[in-house]
């Protein structure tokens, strides 16, 4: 970063007047209407970013509440719920990418002022992923027993927990939408709402999912199926909660009547963009499926000690996710605005705020890994899998902060194709091949995937550097 951003962070730091804080801070929660294109920087991030926090905590909630409740069930079970949220990555990667694209299209239109034109955006962006979602769940209802035995899970396995994944499968347009239609309020400036809906959906997973695991009271003993049915159902009635904001709250976006057609132009530019989010989403997200299958090769308490230390990352670096989506946001609205030097100087006070926090958190869990392991599992050889992998994994925080600030600020601009290529090398021809050199050819396990995951994120931040600093993203066009 260069001295002028560096300024301009103290800057922004000083211009906040602390005793407003927590007036801002409630406002951020309630909902705001303010401008973020005019308003100081400072203002802004935290008016979006605060939310959008919250919104990722609630999101993180889930995995850790099934893993928590699951892990009583034993190491089989949690092994089963590791192969099938690594797979389910790829629901995520596309609602992922539908909803960078919702993101950068919406937020431009918001920026430019034609809030009927995010309208028709917003439509669009659900009726894909309606579509999208059919073509997952058939086959993911039907080869569900299949797709564990692919993974690597043994016939015991496979038998016993194969109504996870086909549930979670099955039931995948509830991801897809919550993801989409959170973006369409996100992007438009109302993070509030984002955060109100994850907190409804995990609310209620976290009442349904000991009732339906263990067969509390009146309620079925459903065991580790149980735990598929209480996170889709809180899903599901959140994703409820979201339409009908759309259709009748009172925000800076709303669906209408006129908005309920198919725009072949929108779409086609929605599909544009989104291709290269889905793409670069699934590079990501699908080289976890392939570290899964190489960790399955040592065995199911290393694969449980994995899976524990990855939902405790994810945890934690989900907060860092909203910061780069307010990030994001601040990107593509400015952009609309004709402000291409106020968009990168968002960017870069986001990265140091971001670094800053995330580099305490691994600070804690590098040096107290063993504390956060036990809070799930008491099984020696899954700890001590835990451990190592979630210590080693911490020590590339700092960079991972700055990395997804940069990547999210090329996918406000509508550059997914940058980020793409990034991806693409870092994960697929870097990450995958060093971690099985290093974990099964050298014999070095779980140390092994631990160095290759911080060594690829690390050479993702450094080219995303190097690319945003040409700033090709600036001039970057999106019609409508």
């Amino acid at each position: 970063m260069s001295d002028k951003n560096t300024i301009s962070f103290f800057a922004q730091l000083k211009s906040i007047n602390f005793r407003s804080l927590w007036t801002d801070i409630k406002e951020s929660i309630a909902g705001s209407d303010r401008d973020f294109t005019s308003d100081s920087i400072g203002k802004a991030l935290l008016i979006l970013s605060i939310p959008m926090v919250l919104e990722m905590i609630m999101e993180s909630i889930f995995a850790v509440v099934d893993i928590f409740f699951v892990s009583k069930l034993g190491a089989d079970a949690v092994a089963t719920v590791g192969i099938t949220e690594s797979s389910m990555t790829i629901v995520y990667a596309i609602g992922m990418g539908l909803s960078t694209a919702t993101t950068a299209l919406v937020a431009r239109r918001i920026g430019e002022k034609k809030a009927g034109k995010a309208g028709n955006v917003a439509f669009q962006a659900i009726l894909a992923g309606l579509v999208v979602s059919i073509l997952i769940s058939i086959p993911g209802v039907i080869y569900a027993k299949e797709f564990l035995l692919l993974m690597g899970a043994s016939e015991e396995m496979a038998e016993s927990g194969y109504m996870f994944p086909a549930i979670m499968f099955g039931g995948n347009a509830v991801i897809m939408l919550l993801f989409i239609i959170n973006a369409i309020f996100r992007s438009s400036g109302d993070a509030a709402i984002s955060m109100r809906v994850l907190i409804v959906a995990n609310l209620i997973n976290i009442i349904l999912d000991p009732l339906l695991i263990f067969g509390i009271g009146p309620f079925p003993e459903l065991g580790l199926k149980g735990a598929a049915v209480a996170t889709t159902t809180g899903r599901g009635l959140a994703v409820c909660y979201q339409f009908y904001l759309l259709f009748y709250g009172n925000r800076r976006i709303r669906l209408e009547l006129k908005h309920l057609q198919v725009k072949l132009k929108v779409m086609f530019q929605l599909f544009k963009i989104g291709a290269g989010g889905i793409l670069q989403y699934i590079i990501a997200t699908s080289s976890w499926i392939a570290l899964y299958r190489i960790i399955s090769e040592l065995g199911s308490e290393v694969m449980a000690g994995y899976t524990i230390s990855i939902r405790i990352i994810v945890f934690v670096l989900l907060p860092s996710w909203g910061l780069s989506n307010a990030a994001s946001t601040l990107v593509g609205q400015n952009l609309g605005a004709n402000q291409p030097e106020r968009a990168e100087r968002s960017v870069w006070i986001t990265g140091y705020i971001n670094m800053v926090l995330l580099g305490l958190v691994g600070i804690v869990l590098i040096i107290f890994p063993d504390s956060f392991i036990r809070l799930f599992i008491n099984d020696p050889e899954v700890i001590r899998n835990g451990v190592i992998s979630l210590r080693v994994i911490s020590l590339g925080f700092v960079s991972y902060a700055l990395g997804m600030v940069l990547t999210q600020a090329f996918n406000g601009s509508g550059d997914t194709v940058t980020p793409t290529w990034i991806n693409l090398f870092c994960f697929w021809l870097f990450e995958i091949p060093l971690a099985y050199l290093l974990a099964i050819v050298l014999g070095m396990e779980i140390y092994g995937i631990s160095i290759a995951i911080v060594a690829a994120e690390t050479a993702l931040t450094i080219t995303a550097w190097y690319y945003f600093r040409k700033g090709k993203w600036k001039t970057f066009k999106i019609y409508t």
